[in-house]
Formats: structure tokens, C-alpha cells, sequence
């Protein structure tokens, strides 16, 4: 495993399109949500052990904004044979999924996004101009212990139309490349 934090990216970089297959079986793209004002795009992947530590707080994070005009997607772009568990017949089988998850067995929307690791987390606004990118909270591993609460804040501000100043990298294992 190889840690790595995400690389720092410009406010107001825009959102990529893509077209994806979802573990839902549809295909899903960046006009398909068109109509939330705030898109949070999520490089994820199943085996990493960053992601599972944190995957019940994505799903609360989730039902906390339910009712509110944002999205959340989840796009797996670690489809590399090396790496059975991220496969999209398991991607299917993530207890308590409540997001879209998309698989990007290209890794072209994560070479797109700039995406290094996971979870690389993304937050746009209702134009889809980068406004976050950064951590979920600031303890990753221990969610008692957990004082900021980042990517919530995150979309607090960017519901408001406003952004963080004070934006602290997304950390966790490496996206693992095809060609590496």
C-alpha cells in the first residue's frame, strides 16, 4: 500500500463529464445531476483500508444532507487485476450503500479529476466549479476521536454558496494505475 495525499488543485477547476456504469446497472453522468446545486465526487474504492474506515461516516454524511440539494457520487477507478476486491461484481456487494457508485474501468475520470488516492474527495458548486477539495474529517481513523468535520463543513459552506479557506488534503492508498 501507498500512502499518498491528494495533489492540491485549483478553486473553480470544473467538474469532468463522464458516463458511467453504476452498480445500480444504469449509466450515470455529471447532466444527470444537473439539478443539485452542490456535486461531491468521491474516488473510492473497496480494499483500501482509508476508504473502509471511513465509509460509515460517508453514508451518514449522506443521509445528513438528505432533503438537501446534493448529490454525492462514489467512482471506483482502481478496476486493475492485482486488485479482485475493487472489481464491479464486488462493488456490488458494499453493505449500506446510499450513493450512486460508479466504476471508471478506463481511469480516465480519475486521470481527468486529477485523482491520486482514496478516498480523493471533490465538492462543486451549482455551476460545477471546484469549491473543496479535501479530507473528510481529521482523524480518519477513529471516529470518536474526530474534533473537524471537514467535507461537512465543506458542503455546509458550498449550500451557502461560499468557500473554505482552510482546506487540508485527502489522504489514503495510491489509485493503482494500469500501466504501474
Amino acid at each position: 500500500m501507498v500512502l499518498l495525499e491528494s495533489e492540491k488543485i485549483a478553486m473553480g477547476t470544473p467538474a469532468f463529464n463522464f458516463r458511467l456504469m453504476g452498480v445500480d446497472d444504469k449509466m450515470h453522468a455529471l447532466s444527470d445531476y444537473d439539478d443539485k446545486y452542490v456535486l461531491v465526487v468521491m474516488f473510492i474504492c473497496n480494499h483500501c483500508p482509508y476508504v473502509k474506515a471511513v465509509f460509515k461516516r460517508l453514508f451518514a454524511l449522506v443521509d445528513h444532507f438528505a432533503g438537501e440539494n446534493v448529490q454525492f457520487l462514489g467512482i471506483n477507478s482502481n478496476i486493475h487485476p492485482n486488485y479482485p476486491d475493487d472489481s464491479f461484481k464486488n462493488m456490488k456487494l458494499v453493505e449500506g450503500l446510499n450513493f450512486p457508485y460508479l466504476v471508471d474501468e478506463s481511469q480516465e475520470v480519475a486521470k481527468a479529476y486529477g485523482a491520486q488516492c482514496t478516498p480523493d474527495i471533490f465538492v462543486y458548486d451549482k455551476d460545477r466549479k471546484l469549491v473543496y477539495h479535501g479530507r473528510i474529517d481529521d482523524n480518519w481513523q477513529n471516529p470518536e476521536m474526530v474534533t473537524k468535520e471537514e467535507l461537512k463543513d465543506a458542503v455546509d459552506a458550498a449550500l451557502k454558496g461560499e468557500v473554505l479557506e482552510i482546506q487540508k488534503p485527502s489522504m489514503g492508498c495510491s489509485i493503482k494505475w494500469r500501466n504501474e
